[in-house]
């Protein structure tokens, strides 16, 4: 039987008056009532008759968001600045989680859930770039990440394989010469960890330092508990390491947590970089350097370009978006002098 605004009402704890209030996007609604009655009507997958509406108006006042996973601090943050930009133009979002999952995010992009929102901002995990043509949807759309490249709708992405150079140049100006990694996916080439490894193997090849494969730790997943497993088999190698690069913030916090049980001084006996700089960064003991990826000048870039494409009246080819990056160095890698490198390897550090 399908669900109705009674159904809503009750699942949100609300009025059915507050219901249709927030279906027909009346203002002075609390954004936190608002939030409930969104989610309520995502999980009875209530579908709500907007013509009237649409005639009214043509627009719900809602856009999505769709992330892998909320409980990965980059996402909770990325989505944090997509509804703040977002309320910056009078917008609301409707978030949703696929867990990185193929099938799930196939499914998302033809949810009879997209009649709730103007268009999407959507950022795949399982998806990759043979999976291009289920982006062909009827309605504006903004991809996110590093799954999917010259795919048929706007793309706002990172500087991948450059940030990770620049932060790895970096620890070899500071000395360092044998550098882990922490996060490698084993066989890829396009998604966040193979670009980003790309650019570790760029910076030492730049440097004339040979590259060890035994240096290399491979995770599936990037929470901290895979970064604690992945140094923990790093040290039981007995390969020799002076800094370890985690591909994101919450490996190298994980990382950093085996490092000192292991009795090893950070940065004075290992150097060590993250990637994302997440808010926790700045408190962990040492704080960690880690590279700014533009998450803000991504979010706000993605719902800018999403909103043009609403309000387009007549369509134009894809575009790709690049977020610029800085490397912040913190205690984790200040240490040691600083050293020579070679030329090219020192102007590419510059850029950062």
């Amino acid at each position: 039987m399908a669900a109705t605004l009674h159904d809503v009402a009750q699942i949100a704890g609300v009025s059915i008056k507050t219901v249709s209030n927030v279906i027909n996007d009346h203002p002075h609604i609390r954004p936190a009532t608002k939030q409930r009655v969104l989610e309520a009507i995502a999980e009875l997958d209530y579908h709500p008759n907007l013509s009237a509406r649409s005639l009214r108006s043509g627009r719900t006042g809602m856009i999505g968001l769709a992330v892998p996973e909320l409980s990965l601090s980059y996402f909770a943050e990325l989505a944090d600045a997509v509804i703040r930009s977002a309320e910056s133009h009078g917008v609301t979002v409707l978030i949703e989680q696929t867990g990185g999952d193929r099938d799930r995010e196939i499914g998302l992009l033809s949810s009879p859930r997209r009649q709730l929102t103007d268009g999407l901002i959507f950022s795949p995990l399982g998806m990759g770039n043979d999976d291009a043509d289920f982006l062909r949807v009827g309605y504006p759309l903004v991809l996110l990440g590093e799954r999917i490249f010259n795919g048929p709708t706007d793309h706002v992405t990172m500087r991948n394989v450059d940030a990770a150079r620049a932060a790895t140049e970096q620890l070899i100006r500071r000395g360092r010469r044998r550098i882990a990694v922490v996060g490698a996916h084993e066989g890829e080439v396009i998604g966040s960890a193979g670009l980003r490894l790309r650019g570790y193997r760029e910076a030492l090849e730049a440097a004339g330092i040979p590259f060890d494969p035994a240096l290399i730790g491979f995770t599936t997943l990037w929470h901290r508990s895979n970064g604690a497993t992945a140094t923990r088999e790093l040290l039981a190698s007995g390969v020799d390491f002076d800094a370890v690069f985690g591909l994101n913030d919450t490996l190298a916090l994980g990382a950093m947590r085996v490092l000192q049980q292991a009795g090893l001084r950070i940065p004075e006996d290992v150097a060590l970089m993250g990637f994302d700089d997440l808010d926790e960064t700045r408190y962990s003991l040492p704080t960690l350097s880690t590279v700014d990826p533009g998450r803000g000048e991504i979010a706000e870039t993605a719902v800018r370009v999403l909103l043009e494409r609403i309000n387009a009246t007549a369509p134009e080819a894809p575009r790709e978006f690049l977020a610029d990056f800085r490397v912040i160095e913190r205690e984790s890698s200040e240490s040691r002098d600083p050293v020579t490198v070679p030329a090219a390897s020192e102007e590419r550090g510059q850029e950062s």
